[in-house]
């Protein structure tokens, strides 16, 4: 598969297959006898799993990581367990910050309810409020 049709495929610009394959996550393909690349159809599951994957907030570089550990891992079991367990801690992490905000953000709409004079909104105090230092 051409280069154009690999990325009209996957969504993608042209110059993002050059990019992944400077970076690594995509393996330079073969030539055609015309020097056309001709990636195997693989390439097109490998970028929908980097797609995928930033569409979950994965940055490359844990994209990479990711790759690493389905094409087998690193050497030890024990390292590919550690980087999971890292990697869920940092979830529960970003879901625990997000459902602090949901939570803010549902006590803020619901404050939007009150008369003019009983509402009170955190968010824009917050915003209002500069430490003494930054005055």
């Amino acid at each position: 598969m051409r280069t154009s049709e690999l990325a009209g495929r996957a969504g993608v610009n042209t110059e993002t297959l050059r990019y992944y394959e400077r970076r690594g996550l995509l393996t330079e393909p073969p030539r055609t006898p015309g020097g056309y690349r001709d990636y195997p159809s693989d390439a097109l599951d490998l970028l929908r799993f980097i797609k995928r994957a930033q569409e979950l907030g994965f940055s490359l570089d844990e994209i990479e990581e990711l790759v690493h550990l389905d094409a087998g891992g690193p050497d030890g079991c024990d390292a590919a367990r550690a980087l999971a367990e890292h990697r869920r801690t940092d979830l529960a992490d970003r879901i625990r910050d997000l459902q602090r905000m949901h939570d803010s953000l549902t006590d803020l709409v619901a404050t939007c309810d009150l008369p003019r004079d009983d509402r009170s909104c955190a968010l824009l105090e917050a915003i209002n409020h500069r430490p003494e230092a930054t005055r």
